[in-house]
């Protein structure tokens, strides 16, 4: 059976934890899109880890790790991680990599600083990792596939056509140094050298689990509301965040993805920049922002501050319908134990009318947040196990949260640990 666990906003909304759970029941987990550009925390036995290329189900000895044709794949970076949760007693994971990825290049990351650079106070927001670059490249042909790598001289020919087009935007546009052919050919080269233990026609590999009954989890990277086309455009990443692209990142069938489970968090947070409704500013947002995540509201890959806000119903309603979500996983409800007062915006504002549905960006930035409040519960929740131990207001606030959603929460995070959980009765 195949899952896909995907983020219902604008990502951070706590995947890696829920991944890391599931992957207990998992044989194979994919990574199917993006690069290192973001990343999952993950809080375990083994201690705490930002996993940015790797999948998050690593840490268990069963699981084999898929890194999907849909992902920008840096090489030395993916090489790293798997050495540094080796180096912190994680037993070495078994990797494949796609011979049908796409290498991230150090170019890619010089495009992306250099044009945030160009830009200026009108950039885009980037985490500089080199993510539009690499998609941009992979699109007008122009990328190399870890397939090339095996082809030295077909390679070395389009090295040398490739850095010569390159080197007239760096001369002309951005004013830089040129790049060299022959080091960018060398470099390659040694890519092909460190990748090659993983190297895997993982769309076959795939296609043979599912033939043979396996359990796989496609695990995807940000949320919804940054995804290419139905996200906050042009403030969105450069890959498709939806489940539905877990069938072509991955190489599978999509008639196989049964179940979609979507994150979202009991608030709202964000990284980079773009409309974002119920944002809060602040006192009020330095103090959830505190108290967040598992250590603070901070960009796991960037260490950014996120920007931080209330429950957004009419984003999340969106986020899931967009996903396909079949059921909903709630993360950091215990965070919000301090609060006398929950908002929830139900409704946007535009133009005189209230609104349910989410508009595109050109129409968001007109919105206002139409707040619902509902009372807190003042009252420590981590350690609670079953759903009717948890005070009556926070039960409300869950269900009211269902209720708008229109999708049935199953899973409640009341803690940052692997086994802080609670499975909510249907």
């Amino acid at each position: 059976m195949v899952k896909a666990i995907v983020g219902a906003n604008w990502g951070d909304e706590g995947k890696g934890k829920i991944t890391d759970m599931l992957s207990q029941e998992s044989d194979i987990i994919v990574r199917y899109q993006g690069g290192s550009n973001a990343g999952h925390t993950i809080i375990n036995n083994y201690g705490k880890f930002a996993l940015h290329l790797l999948p998050s189900g690593v840490f268990y000895k069963h699981t084999t790790s898929i890194i999907g044709n849909g992902v920008a794949l840096n090489i030395p970076y993916l090489i790293n991680e798997i050495n540094s949760i080796v180096e912190k007693g994680v037993p070495a994971p078994k990797v494949l990599v796609s011979d049908r990825a796409q290498i991230m290049m150090p170019y890619h990351i010089l495009f992306d600083q250099y044009e945030e650079e160009r830009l200026g106070g009108k950039s885009f927001g980037s985490t500089k990792s080199g993510i539009a670059p690499f998609y941009s490249d992979k699109y007008a042909k122009i990328g190399f596939q870890v397939s090339e790598l095996y082809e030295e001289e077909t390679l070395k020919e389009k090295v040398y056509r490739v850095v010569e087009m390159k080197n007239i935007m760096l001369e002309h546009m951005y004013h830089k140094p040129a790049l060299n052919p022959e080091e960018i050919y060398q470099l390659l080269l040694d890519y092909k050298k460190l990748v090659d233990p993983y190297v895997c026609d993982t769309a076959l590999y795939l296609h043979n689990a599912i033939k043979e009954g396996k359990n796989i989890l496609l695990e995807g990277q940000l949320g919804a509301l940054k995804d290419t086309d139905f996200g906050i455009y042009p403030m969105v990443t450069s890959s498709s965040t939806l489940a539905g692209y877990g069938a072509i990142g991955g190489g599978i069938p999509p008639y196989e993805i049964r179940s979609i489970i979507a994150v979202a968090k009991a608030y709202s947070s964000a990284v980079g920049a773009g409309e974002f409704v119920s944002e809060i500013f602040g006192k009020e947002a330095d103090e959830l922002r505190r108290r967040g995540g598992d250590g603070g509201e901070f960009g796991a890959t960037t260490g950014r501050p996120r920007r931080m806000g209330w429950f957004d119903a009419v984003a999340t309603r969106y986020g899931c319908r967009i996903q396909g979500a079949t059921e909903v996983a709630l993360t950091v409800l215990d965070v919000l134990s301090y609060l006398d007062e929950l908002p929830v915006c139900v409704g946007y504002e535009m133009d005189g009318q209230i609104i349910k549905d989410f508009p595109t960006t050109v129409k968001l930035s007109k919105a206002k947040p139409v707040y619902e409040v509902l009372p807190g519960w003042n009252q420590e929740i981590r350690g609670i196990k079953e759903y009717e131990d948890l005070p009556v207001n926070c039960r409300k606030y869950i269900e009211f949260i269902e209720k708008e959603i229109q999708v049935p929460i199953t899973m409640i995070s009341n803690g940052p640990g692997r086994e802080e959980i609670i499975k909510k009765p249907r």
